[in-house]
């Protein structure tokens, strides 16, 4: 299936995981590289999936070098039709000296992930949507460890997670002196408890600086079902 943006279109026909919500708000969510590394930056997509993550950030920071990783060889083939530079490879091997990582070496100053995150649920019957969609193949630890072992000195890592992972994913990430600087609870109604929850995390080398952290919340729906005005905002980049 085809997905229009304003600025591209994504092809999601051989991917396990479709286009959908949690991509869009991290791809929208997360901050663009800071101006010094607009033109000599990366970033990498854990999981890229169909690439739409990816595709975003080339727009936003269109000057950087963007790549996607996935252990999905169709979903890897399908992010290069879309127009990303796209690895098969699993993250746990990416950069450490394997031959389909070999050709990333350089730290990344941004990396993404929209992870498996399904722990102890009944599995899907499809091999592909149940290694999308369930922590077997990238533990959160395992996300963790090896982000932090990829991202430069100010390196950062943004993640979409269910909204119950956040304590612990925090608690795991500071083991690796990643340290919480933003948070962003997201509701699908106001009436509802928060779903999904967006993180970003700094790389840190003295583990007792302290960090500001900003902590907000997003709405999706207006009382009519629509998209509320603050998702509308976030995403005007993107959605027709």
């Amino acid at each position: 299936m085809s997905f229009r943006f304003k600025q591209f279109y994504i092809e999601d026909s051989k991917c396990a995981m479709k286009v959908g919500t949690d991509g869009v708000l991290l791809g929208a969510w997360v901050e663009p590289l800071p101006a010094p590394l607009l033109k000599r930056g990366r970033i990498l997509d854990v999981g890229t999936g169909s690439g739409l993550i990816a595709r975003m950030l080339m727009q936003r920071c269109p000057q950087a070098e963007v790549e996607g990783i996935d252990i999905d060889a169709a979903a890897v083939e399908q992010a290069r039709e879309n127009g990303i530079k796209a690895f098969c490879s699993r993250l746990q091997d990416w950069g450490i000296g394997t031959q389909s990582s070999a050709v990333s070496v350089r730290p990344y100053d941004l990396i993404v992930s929209n992870p498996p995150y399904f722990q102890n649920s009944l599995k899907n019957p499809d091999k592909g949507r149940q290694t999308a969609r369930h922590t077997d193949t990238l533990s959160y630890d395992e996300l963790l460890a090896h982000s932090a072992r990829l991202l430069s000195e100010h390196g950062q890592l943004a993640l979409i997670l269910p909204a119950e992972a956040e304590d612990e994913v925090r608690e795991l990430a500071a083991r690796y002196l990643l340290y919480c600087s933003r948070v962003t609870r997201v509701y699908s109604k106001e009436s509802k408890p928060a779903r999904r929850v967006l993180l970003c995390f700094e790389k840190i080398k003295i583990k007792n600086e302290k960090l500001k952290i900003i902590e907000d919340s997003l709405v999706l729906e207006n009382e009519t079902g629509g998209r509320s005005a603050a998702y509308s905002e976030l995403c005007k980049e993107f959605y027709l």
